[in-house]
């Protein structure tokens, strides 16, 4: 029976001939030893049926992204038919926003049947909030039993993943599950219709084991930045490839989820992604990548990837996934294919001597009648009026279908150039495009994890609670002398209940300790007595501010948010010496990121006139001596 699961399975995905080697090789070399390998487990599936996003809105509104409507057939239903070709048995569906509708879609559809090959079990909460969640409730409930795929409901492919689940298995049977994902990827030109902005990457890739050793999204770059050292030690070569569409289809091991639940700073993949190659020599994972070059994937992030999908789908690129297939069994879909991808309902009649013209629709429904005069229904004649538009569209038009034609001819309405820009701007909103003379040199330079942490950053509104939250924290704290490592935990669940960054953690932790003082003081504000009210709250406070404080670009961000706090407390500026002083003693800022940040070129005229102050420029110029005279040590 298993034998014949997997043919039926193999036949379905497209990867017949390959599969059916495959299993001829793996026998004829199982009778050589005369023995068995152990079966591997059944396949798994974690299909996260939300974006945690408001790209489709208004339309995902009242109905959630993965139920729209795709050549007449919903999102998730492609993802399904997709992973049950490829092999899956088991599919856990994790829903969160409309998911009683998500819920009933699927226990109507064929895959909640007895006789479906993929078990589909759905889970909902409304307590998701990114994939973060998610796949830590997956660790929680100790769902996976063994390497499982990990998609969204918005996919759609006929990419047989069959070799790239046997070169995952491999590396981890061989390297000691050192590999804990391997990535898919299409390989397609860089203004290939299909490719979407937003998630347009480059990768550095070791050219024998397809390891990936660099990750970095491109949108707003205009130039990329590798470390040296991933060039240095590769006796085999470092692939630098940009001719990749990611699938978004990762082959996981079950250690991901552990993953997800030890850094609760993962909330996406891509979040996931980079974690693990910074912290790759510590952690001791490795993340590959999969290329196919002739098979489809793409995930309908947005607007354009949509119509761009629909319309591969129309011209057969995600074959066997085409329109007249019917592979979701529905019983109110027929529709027949013919030459130039023409698609005709099972009773739509055309013809003789017709020609349509292209992108033409034909159907048996009439089409709404227009709303000429919408003073008429008002009038005491309307229902006779609406009675004879009635009668005339009982018959159908031989001009349009046909002296022998059956349907009707649906046209596009007439929009003119304003109500088109009126209705684009009301879906994408208002375009705002900046000359390149007003871009500054770092904006030019931003690295991806900036663009990632700006797109995924939550509303103002949500920082400003966390600000507050965060200061009642602290004040409490001090009132109860509760330890360090007790407010590290405290605004690390406060974090991850508002969703921000660290970046913006640190940030905000900067603001509150310096506005500290604030409140036992009354204007004008006096430096002496600031500086005396908050070095104690420093000393007291500086292994919270070292558990957020550990990178040099987190250096940089904490000094740029004491300079925004001093820029605003003019008054204050006298103490900016004294307060950096503080920082450095307490090592919680280090001299080098001191001396960087006073001599960066791009700066407000209020940050050069701050770097005037003498008090600040006698510091400087005292630890660019102390630096002088331990190079001299060295």
């Amino acid at each position: 029976m298993a034998a014949t699961v997997a043919s039926r399975v193999n036949k379905r995905g497209g990867g017949g001939p390959g599969g059916g080697g495959g299993g001829g090789g793996g026998g004829g070399g199982g009778g050589a030893r005369g023995t068995e390998e152990e079966p591997p487990p059944p396949l798994q599936a974690v299909l996260v049926a939300d974006s945690f996003n408001r790209r489709f809105f208004p339309i995902s509104k009242d109905q959630p992204r993965v139920l729209l409507p795709l050549a007449n057939v919903a999102l998730i239903d492609y993802t399904l038919e997709f992973l049950t070709a490829t092999g899956v048995q088991e599919t856990f569906v994790f829903c969160c926003w409309k998911a009683a509708q998500i819920k009933e879609h699927l226990l109507k559809s064929k895959w909640c049947r007895p006789t479906s090959l993929n078990v589909v079990r759905i889970i909902m909460s409304d307590l998701y909030r990114s994939l973060g969640d998610v796949l830590r409730d997956v660790d929680a409930k100790a769902l996976v039993r063994s390497d499982f795929l990990l998609v969204s409901g918005d996919v759609v492919s006929n990419i047989s993943i069959t070799k790239a689940l046997q070169e995952h298995r491999l590396r981890r049977k061989l390297e000691k599950n050192v590999s804990v994902m391997t990535m898919i990827f299409k390989e397609s030109s860089p203004s290939h219709p299909t490719r979407c902005h937003e998630d347009n990457v480059v990768v550095a890739v070791d050219s024998a084991t397809n390891r990936v050793l660099h990750f970095q999204k491109t949108q707003g770059l205009r130039r990329f930045s590798f470390p040296l050292g991933l060039f240095q030690g590769s006796g085999d070569g470092v692939e630098i490839r940009y001719d990749l569409l990611d699938c978004h289809i990762s082959i996981c091991s079950p250690q991901v989820a552990q993953l997800f639940t030890d850094n609760f700073d993962y909330q996406t993949r891509d979040d996931f992604v980079r974690g693990l190659l910074v912290n790759e020599e510590i952690l001791g994972n490795q993340i590959h990548m999969h290329v196919t070059t002739r098979e489809y994937g793409a995930r309908i992030s947005n607007l354009h990837m949509y119509a761009a999908v629909c319309a591969d789908v129309i011209r057969r690129w995600v074959y066997p996934l085409t329109p007249e297939v019917n592979f979701t069994d529905s019983t109110i879909q027929s529709c027949t294919h013919s030459r130039h991808n023409i698609y005709r309902g099972s009773e739509v009649v055309v013809g003789p001597d017709i020609t349509l013209p292209e992108c033409s629709v034909i159907s048996l429904h009439p089409p709404d009648a227009e709303e000429d005069e919408d003073d008429s229904q008002f009038s005491d004649d309307s229902g006779a009026g609406r009675e004879e538009e009635k009668a005339k569209l009982k018959g159908y038009n031989p001009a349009e279908v046909g002296v022998a034609g059956q349907g009707y001819l649906w046209k596009a309405a007439d929009v003119n150039s304003e109500e088109e820009e009126e209705l684009r701007q009301s879906l994408w909103g208002l375009e705002v495009s900046l000359g390149e003379e007003s871009e500054t040199e770092s904006e030019q330079s931003m690295d991806s994890e900036e663009l990632d942490s700006r797109a995924g950053s939550p509303p103002m509104d949500d920082i400003k609670v966390f600000q507050n939250e965060v200061l009642g924290t602290l004040q409490r704290g001090k009132e109860e002398n509760i330890s360090c490592d007790n407010l590290v935990l405290e605004i690390n669940s406060l974090k991850y209940a508002y969703n921000v960054s660290l970046k913006e953690v640190m940030q905000v932790l900067s603001h509150v300790v310096l506005e500290f003082p604030l409140q036992q003081m009354d204007s004008p504000l006096d430096p002496n007595r600031y500086c005396a009210l908050l070095l104690p709250l420093l000393k007291a406070w500086s292994p919270v501010f070292r558990n957020y404080i550990k990178r040099a670009a987190d250096h940089l961000e904490a000094l740029a948010a004491i300079e925004d706090f001093f820029l605003g407390h003019e008054s204050l500026g006298p103490s900016t010496a004294k307060v950096l002083m503080a920082f450095y003693q307490l090592e919680i800022l280090a001299e080098e990121t001191i001396l960087s940040w006073f001599s960066q070129r791009d700066m407000t005229d209020k940050g050069r006139q701050l770097r005037k102050n003498q008090q600040l420029q006698r510091f400087i110029q005292w630890l660019k001596e102390a630096e002088e005279e331990s190079s001299e040590d060295d």
